[in-house]
């Protein structure tokens, strides 16, 4: 049993995944279609040469694709010498998938990748953003929600979050991170920067956070590569907390004394990436019970044309309607009211104490 399951391990790591077996296997698969073309052209027509093109541009690296470009065309023309009824047509449109195909296994061969490892790589980047952006379980008297939307539904966003709760439990901290540009042409940057202020969330003090995040990203000498941010410090004992922020709109404090939202001020500081050497002085205040706290980025809050005072106070009178009806499902609620919609990411963090 152990020899064949060394056998299965070495055909599974190293012949699988080969470039010269999948050659060698769509080698095979050009000659069945050139025999079968011309032995039962009812059931294999000359068009299936189409699928040896797209398998090869998915799976083969460029010197392998022009080997096989010459087999399919070697197939191609054996059956035309037999059989020169053959569609002009069919071999044009032929002749266009692979100089396709072509410029896909070229794209895939910048990041040395073949097959649909450049894929399954995009996907668990992706993935790994989002794990990134669950904050952990509370304990008991406390509620979050998070809501992360892409423009226009794209896998990557410009806006993301990360959290991290003390190796005591007593405290959380969130940063809610917000990428200049949107969607997919802000996801790489926004896949690096949630690496790197993950790492940063918890291994300093709170307060000096967002001064890391700064210098960090002014070490990336990117064109456009600004963000804003707002950075949440919770102690869970006393609901005391501190909020900072870096060019980002302000939090909103509900207060159940009094019944209203109100928006948290002289705590912000420029956006991160821009200037060094500047401070983030952050405000201090105390969630009681019943009290509540909203995070969120512009594109809650945005409304094309107008000032973005008008969007914050529609998103703080959508927040009243939650203390009438509960806070919960409301991240969703308010996130799906955002007037800017698809154009735009959205994020938006929901922290209520019971």
């Amino acid at each position: 049993m152990s020899v064949l399951r060394r056998v299965r391990s070495v055909v599974r790591r190293r012949i699988l995944p080969s470039s010269s077996f999948h050659l060698l296997s769509l080698t095979v698969f050009t000659v069945a279609i050139t025999l079968a073309t011309l032995s039962a052209r009812e059931w294999v027509p000359v068009a299936s040469f189409s699928l040896v093109l797209v398998a090869g541009g998915f799976l083969l690296n460029l010197r392998a694709l022009l080997l096989l470009y010459v087999l399919v065309l070697a197939g191609l023309t054996y059956v035309q010498s037999q059989d020169p009824s053959v569609n002009k047509g069919l071999v044009v449109v032929l002749s266009s998938m692979a100089v396709l195909m072509w410029f896909v296994a070229r794209s895939r061969a910048r990041l040395g990748l073949q097959g649909t490892l450049g894929d399954a790589m995009l996907v668990d980047l992706r993935d790994r953003l989002r794990m990134q952006g669950e904050v952990p379980v509370l304990p008991a008297g406390w509620q979050v929600e998070t809501v992360l939307r892409s423009a226009y539904g794209d896998s990557f966003s410009g806006d993301f979050l990360v959290a991290n709760r003390s190796t005591d439990g007593r405290r959380l901290e969130v940063a809610l991170v917000d990428v200049s540009g949107k969607g997919a042409a802000a996801g790489t940057r926004a896949l690096m920067l949630s690496g790197a202020f993950g790492g940063l969330l918890g291994a300093m003090a709170p307060h000096d956070f967002l001064h890391a995040a700064n210098q960090y990203l002014l070490r990336q000498r990117w064109d456009e590569g600004f963000a804003t941010a707002v950075h949440l410090d919770l102690d869970f004992t006393t609901g005391r907390y501190r909020i900072a922020g870096a060019g980002h709109p302000p939090a909103a404090h509900f207060q159940a004394g009094s019944g209203r939202w109100t928006l948290t001020s002289g705590g912000d500081g420029p956006l991160l990436g821009v200037m060094d050497g500047v401070n983030y002085p952050g405000v201090v205040g105390t969630l009681a019970r019943g009290d509540a706290l909203l995070l969120y980025t512009d594109g809650v809050v945005e409304t094309p044309g107008r000032d973005l005072d008008v969007g914050i106070d529609r998103m703080l009178g959508q927040a009243e309607r939650l203390v009438k009806d509960g806070f919960r499902g409301g991240a969703r609620r308010i996130v799906e009211g955002a007037r800017a919609g698809e154009t735009d990411d959205r994020a938006l963090v929901l922290i209520w104490r019971a």
